[in-house]
């Protein structure tokens, strides 16, 4: 038989959005960040509805509220500034307008019928119920409002004074909730720094920052290098592992099986009898040239982020002092890590179904507390996907909970779901497969499945362009075009992109057949030219420039796709909320030939007249150009410059002069 409810509430709550998976995992944003919500609201008869989103930051004991309103077809919406960077919760309350309702009901009868003193005296005792509740200034009004009713001198005065909407937010104030009713789920809301969304990666190799070809670099080199990332406008600064490199099964050079005695092994192959993943490299330098180096870096506008990878070397210190936390084979030997196709005999993988899975758990979270104790907050984890997801959920959670401001990057290539649910799971920011969609119609599906489809509620991309590991065939056959326009594509597309050092100077050659640098720089140090001929320094320079001082550029959701009448030419654009800044990007996808293409410009969406004239401001060349219409004719050379970023202006005549949209 059916159970009777314990409690009675006949409100229906229902497609709450945002909402992910029932409520599983919390949707995110942004300190600043408006947070829309919206709901069906609805019960049976004809009684008037009235709704709240109701909110609190996890370590608040009371609700706050915020008033939702009537859409249409029942649909009812409401949104709240979240200002901290801390978790939410948010959930939807609804209830009877009782007084409302009855306002409703007086006025049908109004006309219809002579007498209407009962029905009066109904809306007096729910006055006089509010009454009961008010105190100070509300409690007063209130009497003020049931003299002037009782001192009416006819029945029309006191249906006059009873429905003088001027009171109603003082019934709203103070009315009884009837029918209160609760949506059955409290939802949660992850509050991110801004950083989280809007972020520029440059990733470079401690070691290889040496000026001096005969040595190794340190952490004291990579302070030297700190203008010259912050010159190019980049805000966080990477490092590979830092940490004491293994030597049983080092890697030689292009991951050759064979390690000369010079050869340094990669950073990926931690630990060594000078520690393991709370330990540091003593060729980089020392504990206080690190916390020197993040000092540095901060008063110049740059955060250093780490990579968390959890490899252990034969040589870590894990492996004497906790063998039960590695895979072993039958024979009783230690199993070394693999990702098909790829092999790392240097390397051992931790067992998270080790019977210790629980101190493998708590030590992952020390390792990570020990490095914010150095003033990391930004951590790039290697391959996440190959550990439980329930740990990272875990781990993010406990960290985040202690320290919000920390930030974690998966750096997951794999499948689609695992790279979703890692994002539901808690990670900040995500690796995507930006690196491998080239073409016009890929690109554009990809990118309206990321800032269109739920997973624009949880997903964060960051659209490295390169990375160590990953030399795109593009980047290989189109040369400097192809490097020009893909940090155009990333830059502008994303609000966080990242590129692997050397891209700048436009380094493409790889082992043949493969994504594989050539020489690479995970199992050798280099020693670069930063200033060599062909490099594309100054135009990334302008890139960030650009970001940096567009808005709409710092924001994912807002991209739109318009139509370019060449399928090498990808046209599309981002503005404000208020519209006080608008772009509008054509990329040419071809690094080979020039491609001319109509731009349908969507002035109707910028609210511009057919027959007005406005300007686009190229921004990458500093040219403007008047343009009356909705369309523009352009053509992109790509070995002169492949892209154009336009800054909409419209000609205010007040001032004579072109000023920002508005």
């Amino acid at each position: 038989m059916a159970k009777k409810p314990d409690r009675l509430q006949t409100i229906i709550i229902e497609h709450v959005e945002p909402e992910l998976d029932a409520g599983r995992y919390p949707i995110k944003r942004e300190v600043g960040d408006r947070l829309d919500v919206s709901a069906d609201i609805f019960k049976e008869g004809h009684d008037l509805l009235g709704a709240v989103l109701r909110y609190q930051a996890v370590d608040e004991s009371t609700w706050h509220e915020a008033p939702m309103h009537h859409v249409d077809n029942d649909r009812w919406a409401g949104s709240v500034v979240l200002t901290r960077n801390i978790r939410y919760r948010y959930t939807i309350g609804a209830y009877v307008r009782g007084f409302e309702t009855w306002c409703e009901e007086l006025r049908k009868k109004h006309g219809v019928l002579p007498d209407l003193t009962s029905e009066l005296l109904e809306g007096e005792a729910q006055v006089r119920a509010m009454l009961e509740r008010a105190t100070g200034a509300d409690r007063e009004a209130l009497e003020s409002w049931l003299a002037q009713w009782s001192g009416a001198p006819d029945q029309e005065a006191r249906i006059a004074v009873a429905l003088d909407e001027q009171w109603l937010p003082l019934v709203h104030r103070n009315e009884e909730r009837w029918a209160w009713t609760l949506y059955a789920r409290e939802l949660e809301v992850v509050v991110d720094r801004v950083r989280a969304r809007y972020s520029t990666w440059y990733e470079m190799f401690p070691r290889s920052q040496s000026p001096d070809p005969n040595r190794s670099g340190t952490f004291k080199d990579c302070e030297a290098r700190l203008s010259y990332v912050r010159d190019m406008g980049f805000d966080v600064l990477y490092f590979p592992p830092i940490h004491p490199i293994g030597k049983t099964n080092r890697k030689g050079r292009n991951n050759s099986l064979r390690a000369s005695p010079t050869d340094p092994g990669s950073p990926y192959a931690i630990g060594n009898e000078h520690g393991g993943f709370d330990a540091i490299d003593p060729s980089l330098g020392t504990f206080d040239d690190f916390d020197r180096l993040v000092k540095a870096a901060n008063a110049v506008g740059i955060e250093i982020a780490l990579d968390f990878a959890i490899n252990a070397s034969p040589d870590h210190p894990y492996v004497k002092t906790h063998p039960t936390w590695f895979k072993h084979r039958p024979d009783g030997t230690i199993k070394y890590a693999e990702n098909p196709p790829k092999k790392y005999e240097d390397i051992y993988a931790l067992d998270f179904y080790s019977p210790d899975w629980p101190e493998i758990w708590d030590e992952m979270k020390r390792i990570i507390l020990f490095w914010v104790g150095h003033g990391v907050k930004i951590f790039r984890v290697d391959n996440p996907h190959t550990k439980p997801v329930p740990f990272w959920e875990w781990l993010i959670r406990e960290v985040q909970d202690l320290h919000p401001d920390v930030i974690f990057l998966s750096e997951a290539f794999t499948r689609p779901k695992m790279m979703r649910v890692l994002a539901k799971a808690g990670f900040s920011q995500s690796y995507t497969y930006f690196t491998w969609r080239n073409f016009k119609q890929e690109l554009t599906d990809y990118l309206i499945e990321l800032t269109q489809s739920e997973m624009r509620e949880y997903f964060r991309p960051n659209f490295f362009t390169n990375t160590p590991d990953i030399l795109p065939e593009i980047l290989q056959q189109g040369g400097r075009p192809a490097f020009k326009f893909r940090v155009i594509l990333a830059g502008t597309l994303s609000p966080s992109y990242g590129i692997y050092s050397s891209y700048e100077l436009c380094e493409n050659r790889a082992v043949p057949g493969t994504e594989e640098y050539l020489d690479s720089e995970k199992y050798e140090i280099k020693h670069w030219d930063w200033d060599r001929p062909g490099n594309i320094r100054d135009y990334i320079t302008r890139l960030n420039a650009i970001r940096r001082d567009n808005p709409a550029l710092q924001e994912l959701t807002n991209l739109r796709f318009y139509q370019a009448d060449n399928d090498h030419i990808l046209f599309y654009g981002k503005s404000t909320e208020d519209r006080t800044n608008n772009l509008l990007i054509a990329v040419n996808l071809d690094p080979f030939e020039a491609h001319e293409a109509t731009l349908h410009i969507p002035i109707h969406e910028l609210g511009i007249r057919e027959d007005e004239t406005y300007q686009l401001h190229e921004l990458l060349t500093d040219t403007r150009h008047l343009v009356t219409g909705g369309t523009y004719h352009l053509r992109l050379n790509p070995q002169e410059e492949p892209a154009a970023i336009f800054l909409v202006r419209r000609w205010t005549r007040r001032e004579q002069n072109f000023d920002y949209f508005f």
